[in-house]
This record gives C-alpha cells, structure tokens and sequence, in this order.
C-alpha cells in the first residue's frame, strides 16, 4: 500500500476550475451543432468521468433509454458503472448513437480524441483533466466518497481518497489562512 507520500498528488495543474469548465461549456454549447460527434465526446467525458480509452470503447448497446444512463465499461482494473446523464445530453447522445455507421459510439484513435481535447480545452491540460474535475465537483457537491468511487469505477476507495484529501486540505487551509 502507498503511503501519503508516494500517492498520486491532485492540485490544480490537474483538473478545471470553474471558470475553465465554465468556458469550456460555453464553447461547447458554440460548437454542439456544428462538431456534434467532438462535443458530445468532450461533454461526456466531463459528465461521467470516464478515462478516455473507456469513452472510446462504448458501443450503442451501452445506451440506457429507460433510465437515461451509459454504462462505462472499466479498464485498469476498474469496476463497470451506470451513470446518468442530463437529458439533452442523453438525447443527443441517443440520436448520435442511432445514426453511428460501427458499433462503437465514437470510431476514433486515443490521439486523435487528444487532438480533439487540444483544440476545445480552455486551458493547456490533460485530457484527463476532466476526469478530476468530474471528481472534485461530484465530491464538492455530495460529500459522499463512496458515491465518487463508484462513479469512477475505482475498486479500492484508497484511490478515491485523494479527491476528499485534496478538497479538505484546501478548504481548511482556507479557514486559517484567509
């Protein structure tokens, strides 16, 4: 087991703020006619926090029209996971499906998904980047670590845990400090 020391260290660098997330909703909105099959894998990716390789390898079955949700399929030892979408992007992801010449959802290359990343992302960070800030807002937002690990498809909650570390460390060095 990694001790504190040698566990992956989130900070900044590593996922969007809100104002990135906020600009980079805005221009997906811009683009959502234009570029569908790119905004939809972005907006999914920052919806579901599912690593890249697990966006690409979806597939039409993986379409849930009864409860609106796409099951993630895990990779690196991860757990499968169900996660619910907002509606227009479920519809929209549902007639995209519908209309997809291959099984899989989005037929394209991991690089080539980067490129995509490259040209919309706000700001010059990792396309895993969204996965974080699908974390750290989930985390924010319901305090429930569990709900997170599961949501990441993580099998041992120790690599959830940085989320809940990162978000108390900085809220209680925000009391001190300011």
């Amino acid at each position: 087991m990694a001790t504190a020391s040698q566990r992956y260290a989130l900070n900044k660098t590593k996922y969007l703020l809100d104002p990135e997330v906020e600009l980079l909703e805005q221009t997906l909105k811009r683009f959502e006619n234009k570029d569908l099959r790119n905004v939809l894998l972005l907006e999914l990716a920052l919806r579901t926090g599912a690593r890249a390789t697990e966006l690409l390898n979806l597939k039409r079955q993986d379409i849930n029209a009864f409860d609106e949700t796409i099951l993630v399929r895990g990779i690196k030892g991860s757990s499968d996971r169900e996660i619910p979408l907002p509606r227009s992007l479920f519809e929209r992801l549902l007639r995209w499906g519908t209309q997809s010449p291959t099984e899989l959802l989005f037929d394209i290359t991991y690089n080539r998904f980067r490129d995509i990343w490259t040209a919309y992302r706000p700001v010059p960070k990792k396309l895993h980047a969204l996965r974080h800030t699908f974390a750290i807002r989930l985390y924010k937002k319901t305090k429930d670590l569990r709900l997170v690990q599961i949501a990441l498809g993580h099998r041992n909650i120790t690599n959830t845990m940085i989320y809940a570390d990162y978000v108390y460390s900085q809220n209680e060095l925000r009391k001190l400090i300011i």
